[in-house]
């Protein structure tokens, strides 16, 4: 499943973001509410994972604003407010579950895997065709214009991301805690220097560049 976490607690959102992963889920992340209806807006994803207490845009005004635009993609709400009366207000504004904090990573993941059953979405493609590229995601193959590039584990997953988020600037921050598994910035060019590499690799002998870098925020790999 392709998810969105509307989180602003790092702790706990490194926490969901681990646990959905390992469970063989991607995570796209947003800090604020005003973060995640924009992300929300955009219709790619399968699951919403909102927490109610946001900077900007709190997660109740969020959640009316998506169901009051037709959009019915399932909702899981994760919220401290806990009590009866929370979860009734929270699924009598259009939340497909409740789940307080604290709260068992297991039952996260399975309760997240029911909703996507439930509202009948697709599971995530095995490939995709961006810009030219042709990318399958379970076998680890990357061709362009037929011909096969051999990427290391780490530059496929780099690729991967940017390729689920095709047209979205993908910021360093993201790639590390996507890609390394890092809640922090190690204070190194690391990221670049990989980008680079996997820039090279995809363009040999293209005239087309593929991976754009947006100054001051990341990277954005063009749709078309």
């Amino acid at each position: 499943m392709q998810i969105l976490l509307i989180e602003d607690d790092d702790r706990v959102a490194g926490f969901v973001e681990k646990g959905l992963a390992e469970a063989g889920h991607s995570v796209v992340r947003a800090r604020d509410g005003r973060e995640g209806l924009i992300d929300a807006a955009s219709g790619q994803f399968d699951l919403i994972i909102l927490d109610r207490m946001l900077p900007h845009v709190e997660g109740m005004t969020i959640l009316r604003t998506i169901r009051a635009t037709g959009d019915l993609t399932p909702v899981l709400v994760l919220s401290a407010l806990g009590d009866t009366d929370e979860r009734v207000k929270g699924l009598r504004a259009g939340a497909d579950d409740y789940l307080a904090k604290p709260f068992a990573m297991t039952e996260l993941v399975a309760r997240a895997e029911a909703l996507s059953r439930r509202g009948g979405s697709p599971p995530p493609p095995s490939t995709m065709a961006i810009g030219g590229l042709e990318i399958d995601i379970a076998a680890r193959i990357v061709r362009r214009g037929g011909k096969r590039i051999e990427l290391t584990a780490r530059e496929f997953r780099i690729l991967e991301y940017l390729a689920r988020n095709a047209g979205r600037v993908v910021t360093r921050s993201m790639l590390l805690e996507h890609v390394w598994d890092y809640h922090f910035d190690p204070q190194t060019n690391i990221i670049d220097q990989h980008v680079s590499r996997l820039r090279q690799k995809i363009e040999r002998g293209f005239d087309e560049s593929l991976i754009e870098t947006v100054r001051g925020a990341g990277y954005r790999l063009k749709r078309a």
